[in-house]
């Protein structure tokens, strides 16, 4: 044997090695933690064909090369990812306070080597990070939270209603009902199917963020920076396309440590539809409906001509009861409407 594989080409060498490389996970009823911690090391050059043996039998998980999920081991260095074992308490670190599960443990090791990999980013690009953290925020926090039994409420309230359609459900309902029990080929054969479920959302919610999410950001940015240039109080933004702007605007003025009082009060864009044009009072947070300083109060629930008499500002549209957003024909006007608002 040993003289086969030193035969062999270094494409062949490495293709055996692919080959050979062994994942192991507890067999059983599975979870969405260990098929997304699967999914993923498969995603990586080191696990790319690996093959998979589930089972509970630690003499067959001592022969793999890297087990998630059951072992009740954590030792990075030793390819041994589990979560359950008593005194575990590991954390993503980075301000995320969640408990990690299998999925957020391989995460936080191979996370940013699978997201290189999938968008061909180099992997000091500042960009693998930005994305590597939003995705743990909006994606596998959540996994880590509901495997590991934590409420996402403080309180012990009963909710008004109960949500199954979250990725750990979906991937929960795939196991065989207990009463319909199934062999293990089924039931590995079943968890091939929940990895590739997890594994393929994960992918949809990463292309997402890489080709849309991150895009606007630097949009938010680029405005950010200029913002002076377009009235010298840099309170006013100006975007020439509509984009999502909140949630990219409060993180990079923390970024960027502006003072209370020079945060932009107004930003200006097209409207999604119309051809008109918006200028939006920016909120005391993304989900607030309070504004930093609402278009003034004088303005507020009037419309086209009544409203440019009363603004001295020709080709008003409306500005909305309570002063969160008004509208213009033109960015000119619109423009007008925030230098206006600024002072007043």
């Amino acid at each position: 044997m040993e003289t086969k594989v030193r035969n062999l080409s270094r494409r062949q060498k490495l293709q055996l090695r692919y080959y050979l490389q062994t994942i192991g996970t507890h067999n059983g009823t599975f979870h969405c933690d260990e098929a997304l911690a699967v999914f993923l090391l498969r995603h990586t050059p080191d696990y790319r064909e690996a093959s998979l043996k589930r089972t509970r039998d630690l003499a067959i998980l001592d022969t793999c090369d890297i087990v998630v999920d059951v072992g009740a081991i954590y030792d990075a260095e030793k390819r041994r990812f589990d979560h359950h074992q008593r005194g575990f308490q590991e954390v993503f670190g980075y301000g995320f306070g969640t408990k990690l599960s299998s999925a957020g443990l391989i995460y936080k090791h191979f996370g940013k080597e699978v997201i290189a990999g999938e968008l061909e980013l180099d992997i000091e690009d500042p960009n693998l990070t930005v994305l590597w953290l939003k995705l743990y925020k909006e994606f596998i926090e959540a996994i880590d939270g509901i495997d590991n039994g934590i409420s996402q409420y403080p309180s012990e309230q009963k909710p008004k209603y109960r949500n199954r359609t979250d990725l750990s459900s979906r991937v929960s309902w795939l196991n065989p009902p207990w009463n319909c029990p199934a062999d293990a080929e089924i039931v590995d054969s079943l968890f091939s199917k929940a990895s590739q479920l997890a594994g393929e959302e994960f992918l949809g919610r990463l292309r997402y963020y890489a080709n849309a999410w991150l895009p606007a950001r630097g949009f938010v940015g680029a405005g950010l920076t200029a913002r002076h240039g377009i009235d010298p109080s840099g309170r006013i933004i100006l975007f020439e396309q509509f984009i999502p702007w909140k949630e990219h605007l409060f993180e990079l003025e923390e970024e960027r440590n502006i003072a209370s009082d020079a945060l932009p009060l107004y930003v200006i864009y097209p409207d999604e539809f119309g051809g008109n044009w918006r200028v939006q009072a920016v909120p005391v947070a993304p989900e607030s409906f309070e504004s930093r300083k609402a278009l003034p109060e004088k303005w507020r629930g009037l419309r086209d001509d009544q409203l440019s008499r009363v603004c001295g500002v020709e080709g008003c549209v409306f500005v909305h009861a309570s002063g969160f957003i008004g509208g213009n024909k033109t960015k000119e006007g619109a423009l007008g409407l925030a230098r206006l608002a600024v002072v007043m």
